[in-house]
């Protein structure tokens, strides 16, 4: 396995090329040098002899005609023949040219056969000299052809192998990764990459491989995992009695249990995985469930049996942020029964008390009358504990036959536009006797200018009633009380009631509209903690809401705000 990188296989495959190349231009140049010079030594040595000989061979033809300028042709060609000696017996050949040339200049009748022989043999030798080293040219032309061939065939093995291995070398890895993604994006977590090679296609093929095998091992741990979590949520949910509906933050229904399929009326596969807008439109229980925003109990029938669910909403929480949200519907049917009867209970029981105390109420007023009998101060002063004692009762009856209507729904209300003063008057009256008894002062500020509001006037005279006699019990001896109605808004009218006592917790203030809660230390026998829980029930029976502000040992306001008409 090669442990070169691909960046320097490239580098030392081109470079491989290169220096193929560079040894046959080098190799090319060395023989073409070679036969360039051995040429130009033929062309130096032998051919100028050649070429001297023929002059001098043109001379002694001319010899007879022109005697004088052949001789001196004659001698300056053998002197440049003699200076350009070369071959092996060409020295001794030009020097019999020589001695017979002298003979020649000294006897004019001596034959110059001598010396054409003399210069024919200078001739044959540069001839044989011109076919040896032409030989010698050409075997080293054929040397040459031979290493260029070699080499260039050598080249062209290597170029065409890298030619046609070389793309495959660089293509085959990029497909397989590329067959290997594509296996990892169909989730086949089983796919691998073998390539042997250590360069970086190697170190590809195992990053891809460590990277499959990671996958590979998180797909069968978490999905074991995370199928076994969901089976097992999926039976947690089915098992709730409680109906129960599951919504994503697209507001897409995930799931629905049993009971809230059966409540629904729909199966699961019209409803599971459909934008709960889409379903809403076609089952009117999941639109309330969906759009409504109140938690009053919801009255649903089951089995032709009316049923009472109360509605939850619990969100989701992944990661500080909110992924949806689970609507849960708790049957309270069974509740709603009991509390139904025990409503029934205390209207009957309340209604047959209030016959008996009111007749001992009537009795104990006949006992006051002085044409029955003087009683004595001992009797007297019974007699008003018991008809004090007496109209405690009447006033708890009163209450619980009022929370009964209230629990029962049954509020026989009779709005009509009505000027706030005349229900100050009406609560005026009821109550002046007792501030009196204890020298409080009821300061009112009612404007003239005040339009009428909508309401029951016997209601809301009763809240009114309630929290000033609930000022007047907790304030102190000789102190105030301010009874103010005043107009915030063009909507509402504001009825308040300040007084100077202990005033209320903190803690207790969002408690003391429930029934029967009193702020502890405060219990006071005359209250039932009723009161304050039904003028809720009545204000906001005729659309209007009511309050407290306080601080503790500063006093207290009671206020309720009602429709202007």
């Amino acid at each position: 396995m090669s442990t070169f990188r691909l960046k320097t296989k490239i580098t030392m495959g081109v470079l491989f090329l290169f220096a193929m190349l560079l040894l046959v231009s080098i190799l090319g140049y060395y023989y073409l040098n070679k036969l360039n010079r051995e040429a130009r030594i033929i062309l130096e040595d032998n051919y100028e002899s050649l070429e001297y000989s023929k002059n001098m061979l043109a001379a002694l033809d001319q010899l007879p005609v022109s005697r004088q300028e052949a001789l001196q042709a004659i001698g300056k060609n053998l002197q440049k023949q003699e200076e350009n000696v070369t071959e092996l017996g060409e020295s001794q050949a030009t020097g019999k040219v020589r001695v017979a040339y002298q003979r020649l200049l000294q006897d004019s009748t001596y034959s110059p056969a001598i010396l054409r022989q003399s210069i024919y043999v200078i001739m044959d030798l540069n001839m044989q000299a011109i076919v040896g080293k032409n030989e010698t040219v050409k075997r080293s032309a054929d040397k040459a052809l031979l290493w260029i061939a070699i080499i260039s065939g050598v080249c062209f093995l290597l170029g065409f192998t890298f030619v046609f291995n070389f793309p495959g070398y660089i293509a085959n890895p990029i497909r397989e990764l590329t067959e290997g993604i594509k296996g990892i994006a169909e989730r086949k977590y089983t796919q691998r990459l073998y390539f042997k090679s250590a360069d970086e296609f190697g170190e590809l093929a195992q990053a891809f491989n460590t990277m499959a095998q990671q996958l590979d091992e998180y797909e069968h741990s978490n999905l074991a995992r995370i199928m076994f979590e969901k089976k097992r949520a999926e039976a947690v949910i089915s098992s709730l009695r409680d109906a129960t509906i599951g919504l994503d933050n697209k507001d897409t229904i995930l799931f629905a249990n049993q009971p809230a399929l059966q409540l629904l009326n729909m199966p699961e596969k019209d409803l599971v995985g459909f934008p709960a807008s889409k379903v809403a439109k076609q089952n009117d229980l999941l639109n309330y469930l969906v759009n409504r925003q109140d938690n009053n109990p919801l009255k649903i029938v089951v089995d032709g049996k009316e049923c009472f669910f109360t509605k939850e909403m619990v969100n989701i929480q992944h990661e500080q942020g909110n992924i949806g949200y689970v609507i849960i519907l708790k049957n309270i049917t069974t509740f709603k029964e009991q509390d139904l009867a025990k409503t029934h209970f205390i209207a009957t029981i309340s209604h047959e008390l209030k016959t008996p105390l009111a007749s001992s109420d009537f009795s104990l007023k006949l006992l006051e009358d002085e044409r029955i009998g003087q009683l004595s101060g001992e009797q007297h002063e019974l007699v008003e504990s018991l008809k004090q004692d007496n109209l405690r009762m009447i006033k708890i009856v009163s209450e619980l036959l009022n929370l009964s209507q209230v629990e029962s729904g049954n509020i026989q209300l009779q709005p009509q536009p009505v000027l706030p003063g005349s229900i100050v008057h009406y609560a005026l009256e009821t109550v002046q006797k007792q501030a009196a008894q204890r020298d409080i002062n009821i300061v009112t500020q009612v404007p003239e200018q005040l339009p009428k509001i909508q309401a029951d006037v016997e209601k809301t005279a009763w809240v009114l009633i309630n929290l000033l006699t609930n000022a007047i019990r907790y304030s102190a001896a000789h102190a105030a009380i301010v009874l103010d109605v005043s107009q915030h808004d063009p909507q509402t009218l504001t009825f308040s009631v300040k007084d100077e006592g202990k005033g209320i917790p903190a803690a207790f203030k969002d408690k003391i509209f429930q029934r029967f809660y009193q702020v502890p230390g405060t219990q006071h026998k005359a209250g039932s903690g009723l009161g304050l829980a039904i003028s809720r029930e009545f204000i906001e029976a005729q659309g209007g809401t009511i309050g407290v502000e306080s601080e503790e040992g500063k006093g207290s306001l009671f206020y309720f705000r009602l429709p202007v008409a």
